[in-house]
């Protein structure tokens, strides 16, 4: 169903992005941005369900700026190269990425949303507030257990946003849900107790397909009310 395209950042960095492209006319796009993993398996299986319910998606490979072609599992060598990458992610050109798949779908469709899961949530959840200085304007964004939010969580989003946490989450404390809670009582925040982070990846060992149907079921759900 997808296929690799390239894209160009504001800044001239030069990056793959994998589409996946609906029957028909599209409802309007979907950014998917990635766990610490690349665009691997997980990530275009989320793409191509957009593209199953009418989306337009689209996964920019932000690791693009450090090594190309980076696909990734969840244990041994693999985990430690993603942790390794990780560290050298910084969110300012990241959104530099993310904003490059966004232009892109927006040659096409007239409302885009942006998604994310772990570092991608953090994304989605800054594209909603400082996207526009990027020349994004997100119809919504939904993120799944986006980590280090909390730090953030006082900055202004300028649309609809919806969170999904894990309850037993390791990773990512109730603080820093709550942090977001205080500071925006209107952001949709949906905990899924006995959860753990990456719940929704069924890829990965904390898989729980109940907590992820439910949370895909909102999602959908709100994506289709800010852009269907």
């Amino acid at each position: 169903m997808g296929q690799i395209v390239e894209l160009k950042a504001q800044d001239g960095h030069e990056l793959d992005a994998y589409v996946a492209t609906p029957q028909g006319e599209p409802i309007g796009a979907v950014v998917v941005v990635q766990e610490i993993f690349g665009i691997n398996k997980s990530i275009r299986d989320v793409a191509d369900g957009f593209a199953k319910e009418g989306f337009l998606a689209i996964a920019p490979a932000i690791f693009d700026r450090y090594e190309k072609n980076v696909i990734l599992g969840y244990t041994g060598d693999d985990l430690q190269k993603a942790f390794a990458l990780y560290s050298k992610l910084d969110v300012t050109t990241a959104l530099l990425d993310v904003a490059a798949a966004f232009a892109k779908v927006s040659e096409s469709v007239k409302k885009v949303a942006v998604t994310g899961y772990c570092y991608g949530g953090l994304m989605s959840w800054l594209a909603a507030t400082r996207g526009e200085a990027l020349g994004m304007l997100p119809a919504c964004t939904f993120g799944y257990y986006p980590g280090g939010v909390g730090k953030v969580a006082t900055e202004k989003p300028s649309c609809p946003v919806m969170l999904h946490f894990g309850g037993a989450d390791s990773h990512i404390g109730a603080d820093q849900r709550d942090a977001v809670r205080e500071a925006h009582p209107d952001v949709t925040v949906y905990i899924y107790e006995g959860a753990e982070h990456g719940f929704a990846n069924h890829f990965r060992d904390a898989y729980n397909p109940e907590a992820a149907k439910l949370a895909m079921e909102r999602s959908l759900e709100f994506l289709k009310k800010n852009i269907g």
